[in-house]
């Protein structure tokens, strides 16, 4: 991917952005979710337009996925938080409200949307590696025909 479309891809194209996804984070949690019977997501509908109907409990591929925050709220997670003593990484307080690979994650800026920092590069894209489910409840692949585009190009 490197020689081909060099260091920097990500910033080049959205498509090249997530043909990196899927080569660096897609491909390698699909490699260990097939050793698991169930995986915790902290995916909230909130988050997103294509998140928005995302289930808090789906079985694809032989493994389940959890999504226990689905349907809350930012200020339902930190109410929770906050009674129940919860540890908070100190790189959120810097920022981080979004956290992702480096470059492609910046610290969130005072009054930006709390996704924001991810792909911050990016105008009028749809914001998401790759690693969620698509409103029926099943595995969303929207790579699929960019890479085979990218690759045999």
């Amino acid at each position: 991917m490197v020689d081909r479309h060099g260091r920097n891809l990500f910033y080049q194209d959205v498509a090249l952005r997530r043909l990196c996804c899927e080569v660096r984070k897609v491909r390698p949690l699909q490699r260990k979710l097939q050793t698991l019977g169930a995986w915790v997501s902290g995916i909230r509908r909130s988050h997103s337009e294509s998140r928005a109907d995302v289930p808090k409990l789906d079985f694809t591929d032989g493994v389940w996925k959890l999504c226990p925050l689905a349907d809350w709220t930012a200020r339902r997670v930190w109410e929770y938080i906050e009674a129940n003593d919860v540890p908070v990484h100190p790189l959120y307080y810097q920022g981080y409200t979004s956290i992702g690979c480096e470059p492609c994650t910046r610290a969130q800026r005072p009054g930006e949307d709390e996704r924001a920092g991810r792909w911050w590069w990016e105008r009028d894209a749809d914001k998401e590696c790759g690693i969620h489910f698509s409103p029926d409840g099943r595995a969303e692949r929207k790579l699929d025909v960019l890479l085979s585009q990218i690759v045999h190009a």
